[in-house]
């Protein structure tokens, strides 16, 4: 066996459908490894995993995939209305990559998840799906939204809870990996986050990434599910909002300055670990067509 020269590797990329946050993440989401997104609820992770699963189906040529996606979704009920608002956007930005009658929501395909274990039993079934799938375009994309939700509340705060979560973290985490290795797969995963208490940097007192804490809407916060499952993903990305008051630009009453204020939010991409990229971020911003990055 002759060892692989990893420098010398090219991985295919998914784009996010923005050149900003593609010019970020070098290319996008990287296929054959799992790629997780965290933050608090609101703050754009299942946008990205909407539009990602969306720009998928463009052709190579243009950062996508030319595949279909498998979105499997343990937070309920599953947006089908934002999902149907970013495809007519979709459909109008990339009209000439796809076919008049097209609905790009029929390349998705949705499966709702309410454990651990049921997850263990899609992923087993996953494989022959894929390749006995007769669909135009072959599924290269798999969503999970979220992985947290699926440890919320089955386990209990004991010893021999901890070492059956944390197996089953490895075993999820495993065939993930197999599949995305086999099928040449694109993984993204979000997660949620919990406050952190403690003086100490990062998760108890150990810094994982380029940044030491995490901070959003004014709390420190870390990565739920802990140490184990930090071991299990291969790149994880950190999404904050911040709550911003601004005077209002056009604040003028009869000639004279007005004290009126506004609330503005602020939300960022950050790079908290990935084999091939640096510490970096990038503000974006949440609109009707989807989720964008802006520079300043």
């Amino acid at each position: 066996m002759i060892p692989a020269n990893l420098l010398q590797l090219t991985t295919q990329k998914c784009t996010t459908g923005c050149p900003i946050l593609d010019r970020l993440l070098r290319g996008g989401i990287p296929c054959d490894s799992i790629t997780e997104i965290v933050s608090e609820s609101g703050s754009g992770k299942t946008q990205i995993c909407l539009q990602l699963s969306l720009h998928a189906q463009l052709p190579v040529s243009h950062g996508g995939l030319a595949a279909s996606s498998l979105y499997l979704h343990t937070e309920f009920p599953f947006p089908f209305r934002r999902l149907h608002q970013l495809s007519l956007s979709f459909r109008s930005s990339n009209a000439h990559h796809l076919r008049t009658n097209d609905n790009p929501c029929d390349r998705i395909f949705v499966q709702s998840v309410h454990s651990a274990d049921q997850l263990l039993e899609i992923m087993s079934k996953t494989e022959s799906f894929i390749e006995n799938s007769k669909t135009q375009l072959p599924v290269r994309l798999i969503v999970i939204d979220s992985i947290a939700a699926l440890f919320r509340s089955e386990f209990d705060n004991t010893p021999v809870e901890f070492k059956r979560r944390s197996s089953l973290f490895f075993r999820i985490s495993s065939k993930l990996k197999a599949l995305a290795k086999r099928f040449s797969l694109a993984i993204l995963v979000t997660n949620q986050v919990v406050d952190l208490v403690g003086p100490n940097e990062g998760i108890n007192g150990l810094r994982i990434g380029n940044l030491g804490c995490l901070y959003t809407s004014g709390r420190r916060i870390c990565p739920a599910l802990g140490l184990a499952w930090a071991n299990c993903v291969n790149s994880r990305l950190f999404l904050s909002r911040n709550e911003e008051i601004i005077p209002e630009e056009d604040g003028k009453l009869n000639g004279e300055s007005s004290n009126l204020l506004c609330k503005q939010t602020r939300r960022k991409l950050y790079v908290v670990f990935a084999p091939h990229l640096a510490e970096s971020s990038c503000e974006f911003v949440i609109t009707r067509e989807g989720l964008f990055g802006v520079e300043r």
